[in-house]
């Protein structure tokens, strides 16, 4: 028998079909392309176990109306950090014992071989990805953008800008071009008067906004000419400069980078499987292998040196990757404990600020 799942959000339902093996959900796009490739494949040589891929714009949404509903339908998902330990916390996931997750290739084990905190109780990660910022090389062929602070500049680089329609990461780089340094971003958020000065930056450029939801639509927008510039996420801008021959340029200053993994819902299906597949896909091999297929970094140390060329056989992806360390600089390590603590407050503020005049 097949089971139909059904996944709703706001802005999309997703339906597909799947045998009695693993159904995994992620967001699409070049992203889902690296999976399938270094993960669902490989896993299912290796065991015999089908995958069964669905996309969504955020698969926390879905994940968390399916098991307070106990309607559970997918067996493993990628989520952000943030939105992992929210779910954690909230008794939605399943924990997974890191005793499970294999040591590097030298024995070193894995808990010491992963970055600090990228396994959590519920959390494996998979990738280091950024949000950054990117301009249509065409629009500024004498002057380019090169810091956060130009992104900000209607003046000198005029346009229209694509940001996405959420306060994470919008409030961090408004600071960042306001002139406060990484190190003091979440203690300045904070503050009453360190939210009225993002949002006071973001009002010099509101009338220029174009805003995005779906991590498609950043590139679709710089290719359509609808803006000169916009935010997004790095994998997306390498695919469409790479792989699409697009003049897309990413500009890495104020970079916000974070983790990402698989995690399971509380009640998944197929929880003995799923827990195979994160034990498999988490191995030094698939994560460096992933990085080859999309600008992510792998959150394992024993990643990084097997980590070679893009697909198309020439590209060196080390570059590329936001923790290459000429990438780091001014970068900033998205809190997720502050996200925790604040999204509810500045949702609700950024929605009224998006409906002021």
């Amino acid at each position: 028998m097949k089971r139909i799942f059904l996944l709703s959000t706001a802005a999309s339902c997703v339906a597909f079909a799947a045998s009695a093996d693993i159904a995994v959900l992620g967001w699409g796009g070049a992203y889902t392309v690296s999976q399938v490739e270094a993960y669902h494949k490989p896993f299912t040589a290796e065991t015999g176990i089908k995958v069964i891929s669905a996309d969504t714009d955020n698969p926390a949404t879905p994940i968390k109306a399916m098991v307070e509903a106990g309607n559970v339908s997918v067996d493993v998902a990628s989520v952000d950090y943030a939105d992992a330990l929210r779910l954690c916390d909230e008794g939605l996931l399943e924990e997974i014992d890191p005793a499970i997750l294999p040591p590097a290739p030298d024995g070193t084990p894995a808990l010491d071989d992963f970055l600090l905190g990228a396994v959590t109780d519920c959390l494996v990660s998979t990738d280091v990805y950024s949000t950054v910022f990117a301009y249509d090389e065409t629009k500024f062929p004498d002057t380019p953008p090169t810091t956060i602070a130009d992104f900000f500049d209607l003046e000198k680089f005029p346009g229209k800008r694509g940001i996405r329609n959420a306060p994470k990461g919008t409030l961090e780089m408004a600071l960042m071009a306001d002139g406060v340094a990484p190190a003091d971003i979440y203690t300045v958020l904070g503050t009453p008067e360190g939210i009225d000065r993002a949002f006071a930056k973001l009002d010099t450029i509101k009338s220029q906004v174009v805003w995005w939801e779906a991590g498609a639509q950043p590139p679709q927008l710089l290719a359509d000419g609808e803006v000169a510039m916009t935010v997004a996420w790095n994998g997306r801008i390498f695919s469409a400069a790479v792989s699409e021959g697009k003049p897309f340029k990413i500009v890495w200053d104020g970079q916000i980078y974070e983790l990402e993994g698989w995690v399971i819902p509380k009640g998944a299906p197929n929880l003995e499987e799923a827990l195979e597949f994160v034990k498999f896909t988490t191995a030094t091999e698939p994560l460096a292998k992933a990085a080859e297929w999309i600008s992510y970094g792998p959150p394992r140390r024993s990643s990084t040196p097997l980590v070679g060329l893009y697909q198309d056989g020439k590209t060196e992806m080390g570059p590329h990757l936001p923790t290459s360390e000429a990438n780091m600089t001014n970068a900033l390590a998205s809190s997720y404990e502050f996200w925790v603590d604040h999204d509810t407050e500045l949702n609700e503020r950024f929605s009224s600020w998006l409906a002021s005049n």
